[in-house]
């Protein structure tokens, strides 16, 4: 006989993702395993618990009635383990963080090393990448996001400030000049980055509130802004990237930040991780750890003069 508590997951699972290939990927099991799982409580029971079709899947009566059985039951061995653990809610386990790729190595690879060393029951596992990641489906504990967030079902924890600045190479603006107002820069080279939410190809925003449009044209488009920022200290164009990107280039004079005629948007920096009714001790030691590197001042604003 298979375990009946995995079995009441399993369902939970089914239920809330809609489909077995999805709960298996969030239970870390097979799709054959969630399958016997459901097939063996179906026997059991004497009834049926999912309609199944090639499209969708849905909860008969009887499954829906076990479905609410399972949720009670399970959430009263959640709390009856967290009570008998309170007094040892140490941060253990793999952390799975997900985070853009500048921003990952440049601001969150440095601190591993000081995270693991304070806390020696934990392991991590860092995913970069640009896209937007699902946290449930893909299994990450935690992301590190960047922007101003959408409504969504996930918890989201602001950890600093993300300034952004225009900025171009001293050879750039000897040769083209420098803007003024941003009407100014479609005359000039701007290098885009194809993955933003809010500065998007060809179409920069400004302002407090970023309703202040300003269009832009350029001959580099790219979906990492290291490569633009290579591209613009080479003296291509005009780039609009956050200071954690361009903060080593503005201090040491290879970029110079632009003064327009509408100030630069801000957007924040977040921790973003699915909704739990009691959080890992492993994901609340992480934020409060980035919270402490991150505060008051961003270490990658430190020392910029505009």
């Amino acid at each position: 006989m298979l375990d009946r508590i995995t079995g009441m997951q399993v369902v939970v699972k089914v239920a809330a993702t809609g489909g077995f290939s999805a709960a298996a990927r969030e239970l870390r099991l097979s799709q054959t395993m969630v399958t016997k799982h459901v097939a063996e409580i179906e026997t059991r029971l004497g009834v049926t618990l999912f309609h199944r079709s090639t499209r969708r899947l849905t909860l008969t009566e009887a499954g829906s009635r076990y479905l609410e059985s399972c949720t009670r039951i399970l959430a009263e061995i959640e709390d009856a383990e967290t009570e008998a653990g309170a007094g040892r809610a140490e941060p253990r386990g793999t952390l799975r963080v997900n985070a853009p790729v500048s921003f990952g190595m440049r601001e969150i690879g440095p601190l591993l090393s000081e995270f693991l060393d304070k806390n020696p029951e934990v392991s991590i596992e860092l995913g970069v990448n640009d896209r937007v990641v699902d946290l449930i489906d893909e299994g990450w504990d935690l992301a590190i996001r960047i922007g101003r967030l959408e409504d969504s079902s996930l918890v989201a924890r602001k950890l600093a400030p993300v300034r952004t600045v225009v900025c171009a190479s001293p050879a750039y603006l000897q040769k083209h000049g420098a803007p003024r107002t941003i009407a100014d820069l479609k005359a000039h080279n701007c290098l885009e980055y194809t993955l933003g939410k809010i500065i998007v190809s060809r179409r920069w925003p400004f302002g407090r509130k970023a309703d202040i449009v300003a269009e832009v044209n350029g001959n580099l488009r790219a979906n990492n802004g290291d490569t633009l920022l290579m591209a613009a200290c080479a003296g291509l164009g005009l780039i609009y990237e956050p200071t954690f990107i361009v903060g080593d280039h503005l201090r040491d004079g290879r970029l110079v930040p632009l003064a327009l005629d509408h100030p630069p948007i801000e957007m924040g920096l977040y921790a973003v991780y699915p909704p739990q009714r009691a959080v890992p001790a492993k994901v609340r030691a992480f934020i409060d750890f980035l919270l402490e590197r991150f505060s008051p001042e961003p270490p990658w604003d430190r020392g910029l003069k505009f």
